[in-house]
């Protein structure tokens, strides 16, 4: 991974196109097919989303993670920053409060604009993730824009606040085995999700009680939540579906 960092940093000092870097030419061969991912509606009979299990499956071993082992009650909360909404300090408090560690997905706009919050992150215990720098569907890149995408945000992170990134999450969910490959080749897991829910909209926030319902409905061995940080909803019932998750006997670990 250092090695392709470098290679990557060194072209883009001398200011040459990033596809003259060897290490990017065997992406030309993979599939850039794009998959817009979705787990779909259908669960078998241990509310597992059909479509994680079968994506799990087949891109399992090309580094990517959507859901995890079934036997173990465990699952994983993880957040999209992609701008910030005021709500993530008081989730970090709820998170130190619930002894949580959760994972906090970061563009590059972000980090530059909310330094403390980054910091806040890394301090606590939190896993901080790639997910992107400028926040495009990863498919619709070259190889050489594909690794900048990646390679850019991932110094900047390390430079500023001398941490390694190693999880990542592609915009809209839309990725191919080209970026699962270069995602990999860069030390990264590519991570989805087996739940998501229209959190997102600052206009059209769910109902308190509804998305309590909804999310805790929903949990299932393995699970891998997506959750966003800028809803007002997720902010004020968090505390409470944690509470939920452990006396069901769920662990929330860390990635």
């Amino acid at each position: 991974m250092k090695k392709i960092l470098a290679a990557v940093s060194a072209a883009l000092l001398l200011g040459v196109s990033a596809s003259a870097v060897s290490e990017y030419d065997s992406l030309y061969d993979i599939d850039n097919t794009k998959i817009a991912y979705g787990m779909g509606v259908e669960t078998d009979s241990e509310n597992r989303p059909l479509g994680a299990i079968d994506a799990q499956r087949k891109y399992g071993d090309k580094g990517a993670l959507f859901i995890g082992d079934g036997d173990v009650k465990r699952l994983w909360l993880t957040f999209d920053e992609g701008y910030e909404n005021g709500y993530t300090a008081e989730i970090l408090d709820t998170l130190k409060e619930k002894n949580v560690r959760a994972v906090f997905f970061v563009t590059y706009d972000y980090a530059v604009k909310n330094p403390e919050l980054i910091r806040r992150m890394i301090d606590e215990g939190h896993t901080v993730g790639n997910h992107t720098f400028s926040h495009p569907s990863l498919p619709d890149c070259s190889p050489d824009e594909l690794y900048n995408e990646l390679s850019q945000l991932h110094e900047y992170i390390r430079e500023e606040f001398d941490y390694e990134m190693y999880v990542m999450r592609p915009p809209m969910g839309e990725f191919s085995e080209r970026v699962l490959k270069c995602a990999a080749d860069m030390g990264y897991t590519t991570v989805l999700w087996s739940f998501a829910y229209p959190d997102w909209d600052v206009n059209a926030q769910p109902e308190k009680s509804a998305a309590y319902e909804k999310i805790t409905s929903k949990t299932h061995s393995g699970a891998v939540y997506l959750l966003h940080a800028v809803s007002e909803t997720n902010t004020a019932i968090l505390g409470d579906v944690i509470d939920y998750w452990r006396e069901n006997g769920y662990i929330i670990t860390p990635m």
